[in-house]
């Protein structure tokens, strides 16, 4: 995981980079692993200072072996944003294995320990998340940092989750492409992102479902925490406002492809209990690994930082309507 170069010392911090090119031409820095942080305790104010500042620098955050439960997990989380993404409990709570408002299970397990039924909801549900994707951007005030705790052992076979640059994929597109996708705005719907992975199941969501999770709208072109130009993308982006459905997905998975290329992703194994990365949804994109019938238990839990910055609430249908665009398709 770590590259053959000198770590980054950050007072007590040591760094090392996942992806790294010092050269003034690329100046690559994406994913570190970080050792120094005392997980027993609260972690203080300037350490929590100095992680956000590496953060904004690499994007994803890797640690091992934390030792952290779910309340701790809970409690870093708290010092990185004032709000924590509520669970929305689409099975019910009385039926989620980890029951914790600001927790998602995304193991793939069920509440007796035995690893989900191929084919039931929950399963089909889980394809989504095999798609490249942004956490939460189908919600109108997007996520900011969502953070992994693994419990217990990973997989059998091996474990991972799989992460793209989207500030260096984007700093490499031809001008005249920046050019045509700099104003866009993007409708960014859940269920879209769910119909491609299931078409079966999710041809057309719940109704509760859909009253859960309405679209939500953002710019294809972003800055990320250091200033440079981003893209804001996922799976779960649907149409482009003002492009037909069938424009608005070439161009959007052209871009996905594009972000996803080999020179832009690397992939974190999962060794044992306490494995934790940390990741920045303004400034990358993620994927897991599909279920199969053959996997082991994986019980892995999800926080999610709730962003506020400037960008956090996306483009108001008042904004959409200036610019002479329309929601409807």
């Amino acid at each position: 995981m770590k590259v053959n170069c000198e770590p980054e010392r950050v007072a007590a911090l040591t760094v090392w980079p996942v992806m790294f090119d010092g050269s003034a031409a690329k100046s690559v820095r994406f994913g570190a692993e970080v050792e120094g942080v005392d997980w027993s305790k609260p972690v203080p104010a300037e350490v929590v200072a100095q992680l956000v500042s590496l953060q904004d620098k690499y994007a994803v955050l890797i640690f091992r072996n934390t030792g952290l439960d779910d309340a701790r997990h809970i409690a870093f989380s708290k010092e990185l944003g004032d709000e924590l993404e509520t669970n929305p409990f689409y099975y019910g709570i009385e039926n989620d294995r980890v029951g914790n408002p600001l927790l998602f299970d995304v193991g793939n397990i069920d509440k007796d320990g035995s690893p989900v039924r191929k084919d039931s909801r929950r399963w089909h549900h889980s394809m989504g998340n095999v798609l490249w994707h942004t956490d939460s951007s189908y919600h109108q005030q997007r996520s900011k940092y969502s953070i992994l705790l693994s419990h217990g052992n990973p997989v059998k076979g091996g474990s991972w989750t799989h992460f793209a640059d989207t500030r260096r994929a984007y700093a490499d597109l031809p001008e005249d492409k920046k050019r045509e996708i700099e104003d866009m705005i993007v409708e960014h719907d859940l269920w879209h992102s769910r119909k491609i992975g299931s078409p079966q199941v999710y041809k057309e969501p719940l109704p509760h479902e859909r009253t859960l999770k309405p679209p939500a709208y953002h710019r294809l072109v972003q800055r990320a925490p250091d200033e440079r130009k981003t893209l804001f993308l996922a799976a779960h982006a649907k149409r482009i406002l003002g492009r037909s459905l069938d424009d608005s997905q070439r161009l959007l998975w052209d871009l996905i492809a594009h972000c996803t290329k080999p020179e832009y992703v690397f992939s974190m194994e999962w060794l044992q209990g306490g494995d934790m990365v940390w990741w920045d949804n303004r400034q990358s994109m993620h994927r897991a690994n599909p279920y199969t019938e053959e996997m082991t238990a994986r019980d892995v839990r999800r926080s999610t930082i709730i962003d506020d910055g400037p960008l956090a609430f996306g483009v108001s249908r008042d904004e959409i309507h200036r610019a002479g665009l329309s929601v409807e398709e």
